[in-house]
């Protein structure tokens, strides 16, 4: 009888694929490994085993980003900055490739966040029970797929939308499975099903055949925002920092960019500030704008710029010429192109 029920266990996880459980029990080294975020939004830290208590609802699976970001006095929320104790974030359902392994912990570079720093994407610590890993899923990265245009969505059990599961972010895509009048059926990372309202996403073949945008359909993307709170290193509709704004905003368009302002900056086409177009960033740097970048903000027309400031203050709309930022503005660049189906071709 114990023999029966070791093989039925062993062929249960076995099916299962490499799964959260088998990552986070592995004794051998693991590094190179692809896997997927499994939590709607997972913060990659500077180093492990760093968070405070009052990071706690960060690191679990499933996470509580509105309990984090709500809970965090500004003090602890500018000691995130002040201290470099976080990299950056990632999506449900992002693709990572592990760097190496700390105890319960594992560095990881995001796949599709452009950085100098790492070819495979941009790195940092996070706790391995937040990755699984799914063949069906896996097979499913050319896939057509649903992109969340919500600010946050969530996500369904059944086709009623009556019982409510995960709550996840703007910019998130999960591979497309079937649909109904008023909702889609779409794959999870662990190879589960859900259900998300077509209120909430929308349907694509695949990323080319997201509508190349124009400036202003930037500016109204970056409009659904206004009012949410600065997140030092967010990169989610739970909250952003300046430059995980202007990258979500871009790449939820089908276009990527450098994930820090200071790359940022050294990318596109540079314009001069007299031929601003919206959808343009700007750039803001130390030395009244001659040494290092340090904030990005998008030009929306008529002098006016939206960003995502600080810590102690939330997205906002406000003059070009605003005090304490005109004096630092160290220029612009422009990543959209004005033919763009002739540059693709190139």
């Amino acid at each position: 009888m114990k023999k029966g029920i070791i093989c039925f266990f062993t062929v249960i996880v076995l099916g299962v694929g490499l799964s959260r459980v088998v990552l986070a029990k592995e004794k051998q080294p693991i590094a190179g490994k692809k896997a997927y975020i499994d939590v709607s939004v997972a913060t990659l830290w500077t180093a492990p085993n760093i968070l405070r208590s009052v990071d706690l609802p960060s690191s679990t699976n499933p996470v509580d980003m509105r309990k984090w970001t709500s809970s965090m006095s500004l003090e602890q929320q500018l000691q995130l900055s002040d201290d470099g104790m976080l990299e950056t974030q990632a999506l449900y359902g992002n693709k990572v490739t592990i760097l190496e392994r700390n105890g319960d912990w594992v560095k990881v570079a995001v796949e599709g966040q452009l950085t100098p720093r790492n070819d495979l994407g941009y790195p940092g610590w996070m706790p391995i029970k937040q990755l699984t890993y799914d063949k069906k899923f896996a097979k499913k990265k050319d896939a057509p797929f649903v992109l969340v245009e919500s600010p946050t969505a969530f996500l369904y059990k059944n086709a009623s939308l009556k019982k409510k599961g995960l709550e996840i972010s703007y910019n998130t895509r999960l591979p497309y499975i079937t649909e109904t009048k008023q909702a889609f059926k779409v794959l999870q990372p662990d190879g589960k099903t859900a259900w998300i309202s077509k209120g909430d996403g929308q349907y694509f073949q695949s990323e080319k055949s997201i509508p190349y945008p124009t400036g202003e359909d930037l500016v109204k993307t970056a409009k659904k925002f206004l009012g949410l709170h600065y997140l030092w290193a967010g990169m989610s509709g739970f909250g952003f920092d300046c430059s995980g704004f202007t990258f979500t905003i871009y790449q939820s368009h089908g276009i990527t960019i450098p994930r820090d302002s200071s790359v940022q900056a050294q990318n596109g086409t540079e314009v001069p500030l007299d031929q601003l177009q919206p959808g343009d960033l700007l750039f803001f740097a130390y030395d009244e704008g001659k040494g290092k970048v340090h904030h990005v903000a998008m030009y929306i027309g008529n002098g006016m710029m939206i960003h995502s400031p600080n810590s102690k203050k939330d997205v906002e709309i406000i003059p070009l010429k605003t005090k304490g930022y005109y004096e630092e503005l160290a220029g612009a660049r422009r990543y959209l192109v004005p033919d763009p189906i002739n540059a693709l071709k190139h």
